[in-house]
């Protein structure tokens, strides 16, 4: 799944996903960043997801935007 970093406490490893395809709210997974790049997380950015067997984010990474299926914009000239 696609969505953005709604908030993030990095004191406790608690934070919140919101999807782009429903815009569902989805906890962080104790071991969401476990095996990611991820040190930390910021407000609005944006990541790829898996949803566990408890309806918590997980294995989060990051993605291009062509990952994310972003429209191609051309740019203004």
């Amino acid at each position: 799944m696609q969505g953005v970093i709604k908030s993030y406490d990095p004191i406790t490893h608690d934070g919140v996903v919101v999807s782009d395809t429903d815009f569902a709210d989805y906890e962080l997974a104790a071991d969401a960043l476990v095996g990611s790049i991820f040190r930390m997380l910021r407000q609005g950015q944006r990541v790829l997801f898996q949803v566990d067997e408890h309806g918590h984010a997980t294995a989060l990474r990051l993605g291009s935007e062509v990952d994310m299926g972003m429209p191609d914009i051309p740019s203004l000239r």
